[in-house]
């Protein structure tokens, strides 16, 4: 056994100084209070104001209440009434003010938008405790009352006719809303009434910030609160899930409640993207969905090639829910619409594969021989030293420690290296050697690393090649430069330093180079990919391979994450390591990060039960404060240190056998995990236990949950809170899996002692243990929770083991026996928190890469958005001509090329002579050429208007009754596009929306096809950049330079295609004979007929576009059908009340 004394001393020494350091905490606490007690007091007087003005709404009838919530919602939006109608009166005068002269009139309309938000914001704030108060009311109401009733109206017949929404039946003049309905396929009794914690939820969640409340403690009832508030602006209410389950669960679990006071809901996750229904569920007052449709549905909304593509409003207000999953797990996902690239499937994976497989087998050899020869030489000098000979018996072990570390750089996961290194004395032997070769900035590092052939560093996630390694390559292919990167900088420099060139060869030379380069680089990239995916990417543990398909699993959750590839071709890497079909590479039609869309909302809050150990990223990223909520009742979870081992084995048969303490007492236990494969482990070892007592096999029944399927995982989670005949119900469940649904004790669990929460190990983050343990200790239960950890777990390998492991070597520890203590919990969370640390400075960093690409983003959608909607396309087209006027006259060399650029760019004569371009002031010189240039603009869209008009009018007043649209052929000169217009509009405005028509068709396609390039090229930079890190240099700076210089490069190339179609367009001469244009068409693909005419034609939208905008790249979800036996026969009344047959009202087209 250990010596217990000299721990307890160590442990007493240590106790003392926390103490002093605790004492003097809460001295400062008890001076200042802490942030949790100043955010309550700030919010206590409001919540006084709801509780204050309750009284009066309960006295009013269920009529009454209705009435008065409609009253609030008319008061409110009367705020802006004056607003609006200023924006109106704006919006009156665009069309008759020159394009030159719009900028001011938008920039009016932008502000007074912006001040209808401010002022939303302060009527909601005057408005909310009485609203707080309705809905509060109402819960009670539905609560206490197995029907509700009131006077129908006409949005409650639309309710009632729907047979889906089985809460509401009309009788005659009165809709009656009952207090159980169907939620997520379960009839669900409305039981929930608001506490008043609830009340300082919501509260939190109207002011924008993230509200963090235990398990249990409602969060779905208190966002309620702000949605119903913010929702009565009519600018929309967005409540943001983690799946599509919760999202359609919960808008019909608390739809009834909005629906009451006349509020529609809807939720995006049960109907197909780029519909009418999806358009309409938008349109709604409060819509559910998921994080990922919602960003998706942005994408789609910014590649619509028509307004009526559209789906989604402006971003006003969002609830988050599960906010640390959505806003910091899965930030930096992107999600992206893309599609198939020329000659995409040209890679090198499979060429290479084979190569690399036999490389990482020689690596292998190797390791397994420096593992055996540490265990020689380490057993050898311990006998030597035994024996008295200490020089030679540290020799040896300094050379077995060698060899282990080198084992160790070779293949970190290794399992018999892992098992070795949970022995007393190694890891900590290990981590000296590794102490000295890192000394002086890793001087002694090459020659540690010299008889590798490559290096994987776990904590920084890479596989670098070695020396020794390029040199094997080299002999296998016969090349001893083909895996090596050249060093382009001294080459290019030594170029523009040979002499007897001309130009054009040293610009040959200059490519020829930069291509080897290129190729060069792609060549090393594959080869780095691929070791990756040999050594720290595992079949069945971070991926399956289904069909002959590699599926990524998330690690947290076990759910096989349809539709979703690693990227910079790690994915290929992987497929090519499992001999499956390597997926083409793609091309990125559209992409944003979570992060940058749901920065995108004029108000964001959240609520989770754990975002304080984030709080920091919250602010930094999102400007979203934290407020710890108190509990409704005092938490008497009773948290225990965790509980260390050696060896995984050791811990896993300790786990097994609190399991069992725990169902003979009568406790359910629920089983954290950290993987979906500890999960399997563990189901099996339940499955071959053996009863000490007898020496039977008797197996102990259990649930396992890996999250794969939602409804199966909260029936699950639902019951792992019983007993059976005294035994308490064993549940293992990942970290993540069962987030949403509450575990409820029943009376014989909670006399017993209530849910037992083990941890099979510590995740690296804080906040994924807080919970798994608010698991357990729901509004007041009583439970347990305990981590059992071993020095073979990841984190503990990483950062943690080796201060444990020598203390545990000192006091004499043997198998089986474990350290339990808090200094040693907190040694644990320290580790955890330097994870965290690491973890958010690789988010902070890629953030920086992303900005880059989401600024020029939103330059991009806005221009996109103006062209599509087609009110701000004069200003916009105003703005490019001027910027090329000015780019000419700035960047012409002398007169002549200023003269040839004005041609080939702005179709003119230069509108100055060469004696005012050398003489004139640049200001008055780029302003008179301006005016020229719109002036010339102006004549030729003005000569097109008076070319159609006399046809168009023709046929409109001849021929209307045929035609609704019909096809308008316009010309550059060089292509001819053929322009679908609607025939009454375009008679109308005396043939102006031909023009705008052809406009907006151009600007269209050319931002597309631009900003479709430009994505393509900084994937490709971000890929390249990597590589400056082996010439000393940052690559996100070299990335944001580089990025910088390409988006220069895509606006000239982008405007001066634009003017050069814009400038020339003019109308062929028109045939009497006139052709109809086709419906409008969806986003499906762009319907610009070609011409027959043999001037060379352009094709306005690239097919892979859009059929990709139209494809939903996630796997796709079941969509609830209508359940035809639930619904009314033909001839059987409506249930709306309305009186008519089914069939011939709400029923008409359905039966």
């Amino acid at each position: 056994m250990p010596n217990e004394s000299e721990f307890d001393m160590k442990y007493q020494k240590v106790k003392k100084k926390k103490n002093i350091k605790m004492n003097f905490n809460k001295f400062l606490k008890s001076l200042f209070g802490d942030k949790s007690t100043r955010d309550m007091k700030l919010i206590q007087p409001l919540v006084e104001k709801v509780k204050a003005v309750s009284p009066k709404i309960e006295q009013l009838d269920n009529d009454a209440l209705r009435q008065r919530s409609k009253e609030i919602r008319e008061q409110v939006q009367s705020t802006v009434t004056e607003q609006r109608a200023r924006i109106a009166e704006l919006k009156a005068t665009i069309e008759n003010t020159p394009i030159d002269e719009r900028a001011d009139i938008f920039a009016q309309i932008d502000k007074i938008e912006k001040e209808i938000l401010e002022i939303f914001e302060k009527a909601l704030d005057e408005v909310m405790p009485e609203v707080f108060a309705i809905v509060k009311e109402t819960a009670k109401r539905f609560a206490e009352n197995e029907e509700t009733i009131v006077t129908a109206n006409d949005f409650d017949r639309e309710l009632a006719a729907d047979p889906r929404k089985d809460f509401i039946t009309i009788d005659g003049d009165k809709a009656i809303y009952h207090n159980h309905w169907t939620a997520g396929g379960n009839d669900l009794k409305w039981e929930m009434i608001h506490y008043d914690v609830q009340l300082f939820g919501g509260v939190v969640l109207h002011q924008g910030k993230i509200a963090e409340m235990a398990t249990g403690e409602g969060k779905t009832l208190v966002a309620t609160l702000p949605v119903f508030l913010n929702a009565l602006t009519g600018n929309g209410v967005h409540v943001v899930t983690v799946n599509d389950y919760l999202a359609k669960r919960d808008s019909e679990w608390m739809g009834p409640l909005y629906m009451f006071h006349g509020l529609s809901v809807d939720c995006i996750d049960k109907h197909q993207p780029n519909s009418e229904e999806r358009r309409r569920a938008y349109q709604a007052d409060i819509t559910f969905g998921t994080n990922n449709e919602f960003g998706f549905d942005y994408l789609r909304d910014n590649m619509a090639i028509s307004p009526a593509d559209l789906v989604q409003r402006s971003h006003n207000y969002a609830i988050v829910d599960e906010v640390d999953s959505v806003l910091i797990d899965d930030a930096r996902t992107p999600l992206i619409i893309s599609g198939p690239v020329p000659k995409g499937d040209d890679q090198m994976f499979e060429e290479y594969q084979p190569l690399v497989e036999r490389l990482v087998g020689v690596q292998r050899q190797l390791a397994t021989q420096y593992l055996a020869d540490a265990k020689t030489l380490i057993t050898e000098g311990n006998r030597l030293i035994e024996a008295g000979n200490k020089k030679d018996g540290q020799e040896k072990l300094d050379q077995g420690f060698l060899s282990l570390y080198r084992s160790h750089k070779a293949l970190p996961k290794n399992k018999p290296l892992i098992k070795y290194l949970s022995e007393e004395g190694i890891k900590a032997g290990m981590l000296k050697t590794e102490e000295i070769y890192m000394e002086n900035n890793n001087r002694r590092m090459p020659e540690c690393i010299e008889p590798l052939y490559f290096v994987v560093d776990e904590k920084l996630n890479s596989c670098d090649l070695t020396d020794k390694g390029t040199g094997w390559l080299a002999k296998q292919v016969n090349d001893a430069e083909l895996f090596v990167l050249p060093d382009i900088t001294s080459q290019l420099s030594a170029l523009e330093a040979e002499t007897g060139l001309s130009d054009q060869e040293r610009l040959d030379k200059k490519d020829e180079m930069l291509n080897h380069y290129a190729v060069q680089s792609e060549r090393v990239h594959t080869l780095q990919q691929l070791l990756k995916a040999y050594c720290m990417f595992n079949k069945d543990d971070e991926y399956v391979v289904i069909d002959g398909e590699v599926k990524i699993v998330d690690e947290q959750t076990g759910r096989i994450m349809e539709g979703r590839r690693w990227s910079d071709g790690l994915h290929q890497a992987v497929e090519a390591k499992e001999h499956v079909k390597v997926e083409a590479a793609t091309q990125t039609f559209a992409t944003i990060t979570l992060q940058n869309y749901f920065r995108m909302y004029h108000k964001l809050a959240g609520m989770t039960g754990t975002a304080s150990t984030e709080a920091g990223e919250f602010w930094d990223i999102y400007k979203l404060d934290v407020v710890e909520i108190p509990t409704n009742r005092p938490v008497i979870r009773n948290d225990q240190d965790d509980r260390v081992y050696k060896t995984a084995r050791e811990k896993y048969r300790a786990v097994i056998e609190e399991i069992v303490k725990m169902r003979n007492a009568g406790r359910p236990t629920l089983i954290g995990t950290t993987s979906v494969e500890i999960s399997e482990l563990l189901s099996r070892m339940l499955d071959m236990y053996v009863n000490p007592e007898t020496g039977k096999r008797e197996g102990i029944p259990h649930q396992v949950l890996n999250a794969k399927l939602h409804q199966k995982e909260a029936d699950i989670v639902a019951l792992a809170g019983q007993s059976t005949n005294g035994k308490g119900a064993v549940t293992i469940a990942t970290n993540m899996a069962g987030r949403g649904t509450d575990i409820k004790l029943s009376p014989e669990v909670k006399a017993a002692g209530g849910l037992a929460i083990i941890g099979t190990e510590r995740h690296e983050s804080r906040r994924v243990d807080r919970q798994l343990r608010g698991r357990a200790g729901r509004q007041g239960d009583p439970g347990s929770s305990v981590f059992f950890v071993s020095l073979e777990d990841k984190l503990m390998r990483l950062f943690a083991s080796e201060r444990i492991a020598s203390v545990m070597d000192k006091l004499g520890f043997k198998e089986g026996e474990m350290i339990e203590s808090p200094m040693i919990s907190r040694s644990i969370e320290r580790a955890q928190k330097k994870v965290e640390e690491n973890n958010f400075g690789i988010r902070k960093r890629l953030i920086e890469y992303d900005d880059v690409m989401n600024k020029q983003r939103t330059v991009i959608y806005e221009k996109r958005r103006h062209a599509l909607m087609g009110e701000r396309i004069g200003m916009d087209i105003a703005n490019i001509i001027w910027d090329r006027v000015v780019n000419i006259i700035e960047n012409s060399a002398d007169y002549q090329s200023c003269k040839e650029e004005f041609l080939h760019v702005l179709s003119m004569e230069v509108p100055f002579s060469s004696e005012e371009y050398i003489n004139q002031p640049r200001e008055q010189l780029t302003e008179n050429a301006f005016q020229a240039v719109i002036e010339s603009f102006n004549r030729r869209t003005e000569r097109v208007q008076t070319v159609a008009q006399p046809i168009i009018k023709n046929v409109y007043e001849n021929q209307g009754h045929m035609y609704e649209r019909i096809m308008v052929p316009l010309t550059d000169g060089r292509r001819m596009f053929n322009i679908p217009c609607n025939l009454k509009e375009a008679y109308d405005t005396d043939s102006k929306s031909v023009v705008k028509e052809f406009e907006k068709s151009i600007l269209l396609h050319i931002i597309d096809d631009s900003w479709k390039e430009n994505l393509r090229q900084l994937d490709e930079l971000k890929h390249s950049v990597q590589n400056a890190s082996y010439e000393q240099k940052d690559p996100l700076l070299i990335f944001k330079l580089e990025s910088a210089k390409v988006w220069d490069a895509m606006i000239n190339e982008m405007y001066n295609r634009i003017c050069s179609i814009l400038t020339r367009v003019q109308i062929p001469e028109m045939q009497q004979q006139v052709q109809e244009a086709a419906p409008e068409q969806r986003t499906q693909r762009q319907q610009y007929t070609e011409s027959k005419q043999q001037i060379g034609e352009e094709q306005l939208t690239d097919p892979n576009q859009a059929a990709a905008a139209h494809q939903d790249t996630r796997g796709q979800q079941p969509r609830t059908p209508i359940i035809k036996d639930k619904l009314p026969g033909r001839n059987d009344p409506c249930p709306c009340g309305s009186g008519k047959k089914f069939k011939n009202c709400h029923g008409k087209g359905i039966v």
